[in-house]
């Protein structure tokens, strides 16, 4: 249902893989602006994490890595490590759906890898809070 891009030979441009997400894809239009314009993170192409996992685009502020997002059929998904700290100010302001990804994220550290597929507009509006937070407590850091 959600397959992604496999095919590690064709490296795919970016409107390749917002084409490839259906209507999606316009969600990611919109983050992406959002990513680049408003939180000054830059992206790259690449193919990490071995053969299942298939193109992403990884976004980073500065030097930090802040997730990759998979271009899937009808949908896009974000692997993003974030912390119990950062998560809990805005925990509950999160729609179900969000609070079920974080409350079976993949744990790690004081913390842990959400694996978040976005299909809908408020699906987007909680990811850019969760990104927020995260690129917030880097620009705090550096």
């Amino acid at each position: 249902m959600y397959e992604r891009m496999l095919d590690k030979q064709t490296v795919p441009s970016f409107d390749d893989m917002i084409s490839y997400c259906d209507d999606a894809g316009e969600l990611w239009t919109d983050l992406d602006k959002y990513l680049k314009e408003k939180l000054n993170m830059k992206g790259c192409i690449r193919f990490p994490y071995g053969n299942k996992y298939g193109w992403s685009m990884k976004y980073s502020y500065k030097s930090k890595h802040i997730c990759d997002i998979f271009a899937e059929i009808s949908a896009f998904m974000v692997l993003i490590r974030i912390s119990d700290d950062a998560i809990k100010p805005i925990y509950n302001e999160l729609s179900i759906y969000a609070k079920a990804v974080w409350d079976n994220k993949y744990p790690c550290g004081s913390g842990g890898w959400l694996n978040y597929r976005i299909t809908n507009k408020e699906q987007l509006q909680d990811l850019m809070k969760i990104i927020g937070i995260k690129v917030n407590k880097q620009s705090k850091m550096s």
